[in-house]
């Protein structure tokens, strides 16, 4: 199933990857959510979703609750707001318009994701999104996409919470999928960035989780990541990618699907 948002790093093109890894349980926790790529591609009974970023998680709130509604609003802005003034005039009521209504922002968001360079999500420190216009020439509208994701998230709640929060909300037998910015690639996803300390802070709480909950952890491939996650059970994948890749290498990259040693070794030992 692909997403309702261009994303960085999405996970769409690894599921098969992914789910090799993901095990049964009653409810997949994701302290991360992106694009939602995971929720979207999987069937477990319940989903509890954050992201620290609130203007992703009001969009999926919105679809969740107000489906119809955002559909004739978001549909609305893109066929009446096709040129780069237009596309200025809304960023600009994004970031400065506080009277703007939830679902108006939640749908400028789905605009501004699908007419900005890239698709790409990035703000400065003073919280303003801050992307460029994409000059495509017919964006698309994900309908499909949203109809599929309003069914699929009357199983979620989605929260506006950092990593920690949402990790100790975890409850015994949870299922966690983390895909964090990535270390040197994704970093400056969100205002103050995500560096090395949130790095290692994330990968201390995910071995303490372990001991009670399977996790699966995706991350970009460098000594400082397989060291972080060096108790765990490590892949390697490929993976295209046009956002964070140097020049010279093409449009790939390496990754690294961490598990912990606790489910590395239930996997074995049901094989």
């Amino acid at each position: 199933m692909s997403t309702i948002l261009k994303w960085a790093g999405n996970k769409s093109r690894i599921m098969p990857e992914l789910l090799a890894h993901l095990p049964d349980g009653d409810r997949l926790v994701e302290p991360f959510a992106g694009s939602c790529a995971v929720m979207m591609n999987t069937d477990y009974r319940k989903y509890l979703v954050a992201d620290i970023n609130p203007d992703l998680i009001n969009l999926y709130r919105q679809i969740k609750e107000h489906t119809r509604p955002f559909i004739v609003v978001s549909l609305s802005l893109f066929t009446q707001n096709t040129t780069d003034e237009s596309y200025y005039r809304l960023r600009e009521a994004f970031n400065h318009n506080p009277a703007l209504p939830l679902l108006d922002r939640a749908a400028h968001f789905l605009y501004l994701n699908r007419h900005g360079y890239r698709g790409l999500c990035r703000y400065n420190r003073r919280g303003e999104f801050n992307i460029p216009f994409g000059n495509y020439s017919e964006p698309y509208f994900s309908l499909e996409e949203i109809e599929a994701f309003a069914d699929k998230a009357q199983r979620a709640t989605f929260i506006c919470a950092d990593f920690r929060e949402s990790l100790r909300m975890l409850k015994t037998g949870d299922v966690v999928y983390c895909d964090p910015p990535y270390h040197d690639t994704f970093s400056k996803y969100h205002t103050n960035g995500f560096g090395k300390d949130e790095q290692v802070a994330l990968a201390s709480m995910l071995a303490d989780a372990s001991e009670k909950n399977a996790v699966v952890v995706s991350n970009s491939d460098s000594e400082f990541t397989r060291h972080l996650y060096r108790t765990f059970n490590i892949s390697k994948v490929s993976v295209s990618r046009s956002v964070g890749v140097a020049a010279g290498e093409g449009k790939r990259a390496s990754e690294i699907i961490a598990v912990s040693a606790f489910l590395a070794a239930s996997d074995g030992a049901a094989q």
